[in-house]
């Protein structure tokens, strides 16, 4: 049923990429890939991931090294299957992007009690670690749901 998913943050060099190499890993089987809601507008377009998203991942054996940042459009919006959002207000800024796929987002922390997963960019190590720590939680309730 879904077997496009598409996680979706605001710059695409923390949280989403993080939830695409994890989700990647529990379910190889499906075509997973990421996006930022704002990745354009903060000049992130093509850079990598963010240095310390990359060292809390690669702590826990996850690497994000490849990763590129891109926009999300309205193509990848109509493409995917299901798109997973970090954060309740990102809904809305998808739907700005394409309203008709309103009924294909869902909150990634969507398992966890419909939470919200904090953005950690420009914090500090402990919030790299907390919001890796939901990402991780999250993603594995995803994989019982989606495999």
């Amino acid at each position: 049923m879904f077997e496009k998913i598409l996680i979706v943050c605001v710059g695409n060099i923390c949280r989403s990429p993080t939830g695409e190499a994890l989700l990647k890993k529990q379910l190889p089987n499906k075509h997973i890939a990421s996006a930022g809601v704002g990745t354009e507008k903060s000049g992130l377009s093509g850079k990598p991931a963010d240095a310390a998203a990359v060292e809390t991942a690669r702590a826990h054996g996850v690497d994000l090294s490849q990763h590129k940042a891109q926009q999300l459009t309205l193509e990848m919006c109509l493409y995917y299957d299901l798109l997973l959002v970090m954060e309740k207000g990102h809904i809305e800024a998808v739907s700005r992007i394409a309203p008709q796929v309103r009924g294909k987002i869902m909150l990634f922390g969507e398992w966890l009690g419909k939470k919200d997963i904090p953005d950690p960019y420009q914090k500090s190590p402990e919030a790299f670690d907390y919001a890796y720590e939901l990402i991780e939680r999250a993603s594995s309730a995803w994989m019982l749901k989606l495999k």
